[in-house]
């Protein structure tokens, strides 16, 4: 017997889904901590009862048309809110940074695909548990599971890529804090200064922001729809090229450029609370329908390889934070900080890497330049990186397998 759910009926499922999401987030206070979508609770339930109906012979259809709608609204964000006069501000040492960044990206693919070889897996899941999954989050992470499984035919390819990434949020900030300790445990030892103040100094002061109106989220909407338009565009004229790069990709590259041109020339200011709203509500509807929809049947096999190849990569980040980041930022709090977020969001999220370094702030004091560099990277900059990164993986695993 089997269950058709329409586009309708199937945006309403996951509009509810996401309240029992948030709502049980709201409740247990573990789940706070980790910074655990609501959406990855609230979808996660569904996907569960509907693997065991269909023990039982019941089967559940949705309707996902609205979903490639709803990612590329969610890119068209992350590139409008990408300003490069932060860049700018930031110098030599967002550079560096940024550089240590990248290294990590790379070094998680090269892991996760060798890791597959090893075991004898397709090595298209060492890139979804690598840098797809952990650096970009469970958009990446859909977004490119989506492109394997409908360009390569690799079953399954969206649930191992957000299962990856909510693990990754876990172990981001379960790693967080003892990196965090470790590094000031260095530092007290060379008896170096810690924390500058206890005050967060250099961030912003709070300001009266506008009444958020329709015309506010309309003018967001037009930005976001005009982005995605022109990212479809443009991949289906590159299609042909050597280089194939996805719908998604170009969509994040499009609110770049519109969202520096706009600054560059002083048209207009993009509103980032607009955006943020409208990209929260496009990604948290997305993850619920991709959740609610998972095949978990056809990732029972695959348990035991992402398992270890999870652990690997949570080494591997000790290494880069504590062997790369570290020194190389100057073997300072500030230094300390930074490595403490890159934990977060090399494997987990932005959010994971805040929740991170605030937890360090609050025992030994304050560090402007982490708190200005490590959202900035955490966020657009490991979104632009990580699409060329993985796009030039993708190319080369193309003509291996």
């Amino acid at each position: 017997m089997q269950w058709q759910f329409s586009s309708a009926a199937t945006l309403a499922f996951a509009a509810l889904v996401l309240m029992i999401g948030r709502l049980i987030v709201a409740k247990v206070q573990v789940l706070q901590e980790y910074s655990i979508p609501a959406p990855v609770i609230g979808g996660l339930i569904p996907a569960i009862v509907i693997t065991l109906l269909k023990l039982i012979g019941l089967e559940f259809t949705f309707d996902l048309s609205m979903q490639p709608g709803l990612l590329l609204a969610f890119f068209a964000t992350v590139g409008l809110s990408a300003d490069l006069r932060m860049i700018i501000r930031g110098g030599k040492a967002f550079l560096l940074f940024l550089g240590a960044v990248v290294v990590m990206m790379v070094l998680q693919n090269i892991v996760g695909v060798g890791l597959t070889l090893v075991m004898g897996i397709d090595p298209l899941i060492g890139l979804l548990v690598g840098s797809i999954s952990l650096a970009g989050g469970h958009g990446t992470a859909a977004a490119w599971g989506d492109k394997f499984s409908g360009s390569f035919g690799l079953s399954g390819a969206t649930g191992i890529g957000l299962a990856a990434a909510t693990f990754g949020l876990i172990l981001g900030g379960l790693l967080g804090g003892p990196v965090g300790e470790r590094l000031v445990g260095k530092l007290r030892r060379r008896n170096r200064e810690l924390g500058v103040s206890r005050e967060p100094a250099l961030h912003d002061a709070a300001e009266a922001k506008a009444a958020f109106t329709p015309d506010r989220l309309v003018a967001s909407i037009f930005l976001m729809a005009a982005c995605a338009a022109l990212g479809n565009w443009l991949s289906r004229s590159t299609e042909n090229l050597s280089v194939t790069i996805p719908p998604f990709v170009w969509t994040l590259f499009i609110g770049v450029v519109l969202r520096n041109f706009f600054s560059g020339l002083k048209i207009r200011e993009v509103d980032s609370g607009a955006l943020d709203f409208a990209g929260t509500v496009a990604l948290s509807l997305f993850l619920s329908m991709a959740l609610m929809s998972l095949r978990l049947w056809e990732l029972v096999t695959l348990a035991k390889p992402m398992f270890v190849i999870l652990i690997a990569q949570s080494v591997l980040m000790w290494i880069i934070v504590t062997r790369i980041t570290f020194p190389l930022m100057g073997s300072n709090y500030d230094s300390v900080l930074m490595a403490v977020g890159q934990t977060g969001f090399g494997l987990g999220g932005t959010a994971t890497a805040v929740i991170n370094m605030e937890a360090l702030t609050k025992r030994y004091g304050w560090s402007a330049r982490a708190f200005l560099f490590v959202p900035i990277v955490g966020s657009f900059m490991v979104s632009m990186f990580n699409a060329i990164i993985v796009s030039g993986f993708v190319q080369l695993l193309a003509h291996l397998r």
